[in-house]
């Protein structure tokens, strides 16, 4: 019984947000919530802004900043349905790092309902295809028909396992179910994707103080077809995810 305690509490720690930001505004999701906008008008500001503005922009910026090196980009090449990438959350720019090693792939990326209570943010992040995870459980039915609906149609979603962003978090956390039910329930691959610190080198080493950033793209892992049930799929999977992942994360 104790070791059960121990084990909720952690959970409900790993779950915390070490940062919280400031959400001032409403923002109500419901059965007629659009989570994949499919608006020629808006899809064109958006692959604007994207492609034209913000992959550009940051790729230069994790650059400067995090003098970031992405490995494994072959792993992505041979993809030919829908898939699910997933990566340990330790920084606020981390998905912009996942963007950039996606390249010129649509990526939809899952983020907190919290994030559209952002001013000015909210309506940036809907046009760099943040889709928001319903806090209310009746509305959850809605986020999933989109997010099986955008991977039965080759589309690509990004996922943070961990759930909570801690920066600068160098140990890989415990892993939610829901990009593993995702994936088996429409038999699509899962794209480990793992963020790792290194301590800067040459003169960079005089001029900051936080560490550098390498990341990894994994081989893809699919649900192996067996007679097993679905629960057991969903848990075997996010195990192997985990270890692929932990052993690049352990190595030095």
């Amino acid at each position: 019984m104790e070791r059960y305690k121990e084990q909720d509490e952690l959970e409900k720690i790993e779950n915390e947000h070490i940062i919280n930001l400031w959400q001032p505004l409403e923002f109500k999701i419901d059965k007629e919530y659009e989570y994949i906008v499919k608006n020629k008008i808006f899809m064109f500001f958006s692959n604007v802004l994207y492609y034209g503005i913000a992959f550009p922009v940051l790729k230069i910026l994790n650059k400067l900043v995090y003098d970031l090196k992405i490995e494994g980009k072959e792993n992505l090449k041979d993809l030919k349905t829908g898939a699910i990438s997933v990566s340990n959350h330790v920084l606020f720019l981390d998905c912009s790092m996942v963007g950039l090693a996606w390249g010129i792939k649509r990526v939809y990326y899952t983020t907190l309902e919290g994030s559209f209570k952002i001013p000015f943010v909210r309506r940036l992040i809907k046009l760099l295809r943040a889709i928001p995870i319903p806090n209310d459980i009746k509305n959850k039915e809605y986020f999933i028909k989109a997010i099986d609906n955008l991977l039965q149609n080759n589309g690509i979603v990004h996922f943070y396992p961990e759930s909570a962003l801690w920066p600068y978090c160098e140990k890989l956390r415990n892993f939610k179910n829901g990009a593993f039910d995702f994936s088996v329930k429409n038999n699509v691959p899962i794209i480990p994707m793992v963020i790792k610190f290194r301590q800067p080198k040459g003169i960079r080493k005089l001029i900051k103080s936080k560490k550098d950033v390498t990341l990894f793209i994994l081989k893809p892992i699919k649900c192996e077809e067996n007679e097993m049930n679905v629960r057991d799929k969903v848990n075997k999977l996010k195990e192997e995810v985990y270890e692929q992942m932990k052993k690049v994360k352990d190595i030095d």
